[in-house]
Order: structure tokens, then C-alpha cells, then sequence
């Protein structure tokens, strides 16, 4: 038989052993969250940029929409 002691350092110890999982897949979980929404974000700016500068040499709106996947409000957005 376990003494009460006993028992509470057996239950801190899970305590503090669940705790650190939790941290480790929060932080795994922050970390992959991170990652996505800078790469989307590093997307939408390389097809801003593109797009810029095919409107820049003169192509269409339409063909800009076409080739960059970007919206007309969008495409209106960059000639700001």
C-alpha cells in the first residue's frame, strides 16, 4: 500500500509530465499554424508582385486575373 505521500508525488509527477506534453503539442501545433500562414502569406505577396509588374509592362487586368489566380478587386487594390 502507497501512503499519501506517496501518492501525491506520484500525482505530481503525472501532473508535471502531462503538463510538458501539452506544451510540446501546443507549441508543435503553434509552430505548424505558423508555417502555413506564412507560407499563404508569402504566396499572396509573390502574386501581388507578379502581378504589378505584368500590369506595369502593360498586360490586361483580365489576363493579370488569368495568369495570377487574383481577383478584380484585388488587381484594382495594386494600381493604388
Amino acid at each position: 500500500m502507497i501512503t499519501e505521500r506517496e501518492e501525491k508525488g506520484i500525482a505530481a509527477f503525472y501532473k508535471e509530465e502531462g503538463l510538458r506534453e501539452g506544451f510540446d503539442l501546443g507549441k508543435a501545433e503553434g509552430f505548424d499554424l505558423g508555417k502555413a500562414d506564412g507560407l499563404a502569406e508569402g504566396k499572396a505577396e509573390g502574386k501581388a508582385e507578379v502581378a504589378k509588374a505584368l500590369l506595369k509592362d502593360g498586360m490586361t487586368a483580365e489576363k493579370v486575373m488569368a495568369y495570377t489566380g487574383l481577383s478584380k478587386n484585388e488587381i484594382e487594390a495594386l494600381n493604388q
